[in-house]
Parts: C-alpha cells; sequence; structure tokens
C-alpha cells in the first residue's frame, strides 16, 4: 500500500456536480492499494501517516504529528501511484489492486483515520476529479508498507 503525504493549508477536490470535500490545515492523503495488500498494511500506513511529525513546532522544527496539531485529513484514492514506467511510454498499473478489492481496502484506510478522532474527509472512489491541493512548506512525504519489511540502515 502507497501513501502521498501533502501537508497543506487547505485542500479540496470537486467532480462533476461541484464540490465534494474541502479541508482547511492538515495533510492530503493519496492512497494506492496494491494487490495482495491487507489490514496490516493499512494499520501500519494510517499509524505513520497520523504519528509522523511533520508539522512545525514553536521553533519550526518537524516535531509535531497529525495528533499532535489536530490536523484535518483530506483522503484520496490514486491508484496511479503504482504506475509502472520502465518499459515504453504507456504506464502500467498491473501492480494495483482490481476496483472491487481496493474499494474495501480503501475504505478500510479512511476508517483507521477516523479512529483517530480528527476531522477526515475523502474524495470518491473511482471517480474523476480535481484535487486542489495548497501545499504547506511544501511537505510531500511518500509512504509504502513495504518499507517495514526492510532493515533500517545499520541494523
Amino acid at each position: 500500500m502507497r501513501l502521498l503525504l501533502q501537508r497543506v493549508a487547505q485542500a479540496a477536490v470537486r467532480g462533476d456536480q461541484g464540490l465534494i470535500a474541502e479541508i482547511g490545515p492538515g495533510l492530503v492523503v493519496f492512497v494506492a492499494i496494491r494487490e495482495g495488500d491487507n489490514e496490516e498494511d493499512a494499520r501500519y500506513v494510517a499509524d505513520k501517516a497520523l504519528r509522523l511529525r511533520i508539522f512545525p513546532d514553536a521553533e519550526q522544527r518537524f516535531n509535531l504529528s497529525a495528533l499532535d496539531v489536530g490536523a484535518q485529513v483530506l483522503i484520496v484514492s490514486q491508484f496511479t501511484l503504482y504506475a509502472d514506467t520502465r518499459k515504453g511510454r504507456r504506464p502500467s498499473f498491473s501492480e494495483a489492486a482490481p476496483p472491487d478489492v481496493a474499494r474495501a481496502m480503501f475504505q478500510q484506510v479512511v476508517d483507521l483515520f477516523q479512529e483517530s478522532g480528527l476531522t477526515v474527509a475523502t474524495g470518491r472512489f473511482q471517480e474523476h476529479m480535481v484535487v486542489e491541493v495548497h501545499n504547506d512548506g511544501p511537505v510531500t512525504i511518500w509512504l509504502d508498507s513495504e518499507d517495514r519489511l526492510r532493515p533500517r540502515r545499520g541494523s
């Protein structure tokens, strides 16, 4: 499972019928589900995203998490984070989970964020949307659930 986090001053998603959701200061979380992802993957990335210290303290150092600052969260499904561009000019998305599987896992990620008590909004799964992001910093962080399986340097 992959998450792309963006610390934002504000963000919104719009669809054909207009505004779907918007947030103030917080995080936009783009979520991609891979074939074979499970609850353990969802828990890992949600916990990491919520507790990652990427918000500034009084000295402008990254010492506070989304939980510490009461960040608002906008979660958007984005299977394209599994684009494979190694061959040819058209990306392959063969690693991404099929929509029926991905929808259930995406909802599980949303539920985990909601359990945190933070204000959580979402885009619409499998719909074309315009995402408006006012990146704060800019701060953009990549999370991959497979990272929990990799040894850390010096370990």
